[in-house]
Formats: C-alpha cells, sequence, structure tokens
C-alpha cells in the first residue's frame, strides 16, 4: 500500500534546520533544488482554475516548480518524452547496457561533478562506437541513447550510465547489420576499452588542471599520489553489463519509462517520516533483489537526495551515432527502408505494439472533455497568500 508521503513533505518539514546546520557547505544548486521542491505546486508558485466545458469538474492547479530533480515533476515530462520517442522506435532488437565506475572513481566524480560525468559520457560513447565499428564484431556505425543515473537503491552515490542500443549497424556501404540473435557485442571487450578510454581522460583532465580535490582526496593534489591512484584503477575490473534483448517495442518504451527522468528516489518508495526518522523502500541488489525497508535520519536522508544535483546545464540524456539529433531522422527513415522486409516484433501476447497516449493535462479526467482556464491564483510574492477561487 502506498502512502502520500512526498520527498517535498520531508523537506519541508526538515530542510530549514538542515539548511541551517549545512550552511557552510550547501552550494547554489543544492539550495535551489531544496527550495524548488518545498514549493513546487503550492500555492508560493500561484497556479489557476481548470473548468471543464462538458460536466461540472473544476480544479485548482498550483505551478511546477519545474526542477529536473524534482519527483513530481518528472512525472509529465518522461510521458511527454515517452510518446515522442516512439517514432524513433526501429523494428530491431534493443539491448539494454550498463556501465560503471568502482566506487574509487565515483569518490573523484562526486568532487568534479562536471568534469568526471562529461569524462564517464565520452568514454562510454567511444567504447561503443569503437568496438561497433571494427569488422571482427558489427564492422559499422551504432546509435544509442545514454542515460546517467548517480544513484543506487540506498541513495548512496554510484555514477553509472544506462545505454539502449538497437541491435544493428550501418555499414560504411549503406547496408545494414544486424547483430546475432541475443548478442551485441563482447563484454569483456568493452571493459577494458571503457576503463582504458576514461582513465586516459581523468589523466589529461588531471594534467589540465581541471579536477579539484578535497578532504579525503586532498592527497591527490601531489601528482604522483594521483598517478599511483591510476594504476590501482588499471588493475581492477571494470563492470560492464549487457541484458538480453527486449522482446517488442512495447517492452523498450516500458524500460524507458523506469529510466528516463528519474530522480534519486520516487515519491512512491517512501513508507514513512517523522522528527527522528525517514523510512523508504529499496531492492538489496548482493541478496537476490530482495526487497527491504531502510530507515535513515531526516537530515542524512536530505544530504543522500542533494548527493545525485547535477550541475547547472548539464544534460543526463544524450543521443549518439545515427540516433543523435542532427542527423537522427533521416538515418532512422533509411534503416526503416533498409530492414522493412523483416517483422516487427510483437508484444509478449502476440499483438503489435501499440502506440503510447500522448499526454494531455487539458483533458477533463471526470468526462474526458476540455479543461480551460478559468481565473489566475497569483503567487505569493505578488501579494499575501489569498485562498483559490470558488470552484463550487
Amino acid at each position: 500500500m502506498r502512502s502520500d508521503l512526498e520527498v517535498a513533505d520531508i523537506f519541508r518539514r526538515h530542510g530549514p534546520s538542515y539548511a541551517q546546520a549545512h550552511d557552510g557547505h550547501l552550494g547554489r544548486v543544492e539550495r535551489r533544488v531544496m527550495s524548488a521542491i518545498e514549493l513546487c505546486r503550492t500555492a508560493a508558485l500561484g497556479g489557476h482554475v481548470e473548468a471543464c466545458e462538458d460536466c461540472s469538474h473544476a480544479r485548482v492547479a498550483y505551478n511546477s516548480c519545474r526542477n529536473r530533480h524534482c519527483p513530481k515533476c518528472q512525472s509529465a515530462t518522461r510521458e511527454r518524452w515517452l510518446a515522442d520517442r516512439q517514432a524513433d522506435l526501429l523494428p530491431v532488437p534493443y539491448f539494454h547496457v550498463v556501465f560503471t565506475v568502482p566506487a574509487d572513481v565515483a569518490e573523484i566524480a562526486f568532487h568534479n561533478k562536471a568534469v568526471v560525468y562529461a569524462i564517464l559520457f565520452d568514454a562510454v560513447a567511444a567504447t561503443l562506437k569503437i568496438i561497433a565499428a571494427d569488422p571482427q564484431h558489427l564492422g559499422g556505425e551504432i546509435g544509442f541513447l545514454a542515460i546517467l543515473h548517480t544513484w543506487g537503491q540506498a541513495l548512496t552515490h554510484h555514477p553509472h550510465i544506462h545505454c539502449l542500443v538497437p541491435g544493428g549497424a550501418l555499414s560504411p556501404d549503406g547496408r545494414w547489420l544486424g547483430c546475432r540473435q541475443r548478442f551485441f557485442l563482447p563484454i569483456d571487450v568493452l571493459s577494458r576499452l571503457f576503463r582504458r578510454l576514461f582513465l586516459d581522460r581523468l589523466q589529461t583532465a588531471y594534467a589540465a588542471g581541471r579536477l579539484h580535490f578535497s578532504a579525503t582526496l586532498d592527497g591527490f593534489g601531489d601528482a604522483d599520489v594521483f598517478a599511483a591512484a591510476i594504476r590501482q584503477l588499471r588493475r581492477k575490473n571494470w563492470v560492464v553489463y549487457a541484458k538480453p534483448p527486449f522482446g517488442s517495442p512495447e517492452q523498450v518504451l516500458a524500460y524507458l519509462g523506469r529510466y528516463i527522468h528519474r530522480v534519486a528516489i520516487a515519491n512512491s518508495r517512501l513508507v514513512s517520516a517523522d522528527e527522528t526518522s525517514v523510512t523508504f523502500r529499496w531492492r538489496d541488489y548482493r541478496h537476490g533483489n530482495a526487497h527491504r525497508l531502510m530507515s535513515l535520519d531526516p537530515h542524512e536522508f536530505i544530504r543522500r537526495f542533494l548527493l545525485h544535483s547535477l550541475p547547472d546545464g548539464f544534460h543526463r540524456i544524450r543521443h549518439y551515432g545515427f540516433l543523435a539529433n542532427g542527423c537522427r531522422r533521416a538515418r532512422l527513415a533509411i534503416i526503416r527502408q533498409l530492414v522493412a522486409t523483416e517483422p516487427t516484433p510483437a508484444t509478449a501476447d502476440g499483438e503489435a505494439a501499440r502506440p503510447l497516449p500522448r499526454f494531455d493535462p487539458s483533458v477533463c479526467p471526470c468526462c474526458g472533455g476540455v479543461l480551460r482556464i478559468t481565473a489566475t491564483v497569483p503567487r505569493w510574492r505578488d501579494g499575501p497568500p489569498r485562498p483559490p477561487p470558488d470552484t463550487s
């Protein structure tokens, strides 16, 4: 049974004391995230009254904060994004490939988010492109979608990239080269190249003075200490994981719905919160995905949530290869012609994939009629808080 508890409730209740206790350590981004989540869809941001043209339904809709870290704001954004992406799906198998960095690298990344997260994207993209272009593997240009996640189930800092990859490549002479069934690219080869490319780029950034360290990593200011750490990282196994291909376009979209426009924790995972603790559900991957409960001090919960605040302007979703924004439409048209003779994948029950309903907030939830804005609710800053207009 889901509770009505939200991350916003925890921030409103404990955010002021957390901000006061950590005043010297909270950055501008973190402060803005806290404020946005606290005010989202409240009278503080203003709003409007919507009334249906066909029935008596009316409601007050307060404005969203539109912050990408807000659990409430991402749901509608995700639905619109998924509806748009359905047009990009190809009638080929899709693979889910995950690239993860060791904990030592995650700590460096936390101190240098913009630089190291960008290196992570670059190394992942180069790894997939290089191996796929090798004639011993696919021998052509692939396309893929890459999504950065920085959290584990317990809200710890765990940067990794999820890639959604159509199972095939465009050859230099314009042919479509399909993957072998249930096999994309060799994982051990991907892992070794990913490790080398990432660490080479990390060393280049260090030599250019783009990395900064403090606290437990303060010793990395010494070039010899940093070089020794890199040598240790080159000896470790870096985890790259590829799941079996999806069976249908609907399954691809279901996957995207789970991973796109997510934040560190969804409101649905919250169980309870009081003055001393916040309890939420999590899955223990080390013990067979067992469902467990975790309770944290409210300030520790907020700290872990804010660990995943992204730098301003940093893009968490990126497209590469023939799915890159500049060439996607033309390349997809070519690929569809090349694979037109192949059957369109079916869903698990044998039916063809159905289009997703496009998100439309103007539709009346009671009768399906059209909702029209009939009045405006001003922001608090425009005057003292006032009750919303009577909608009866």
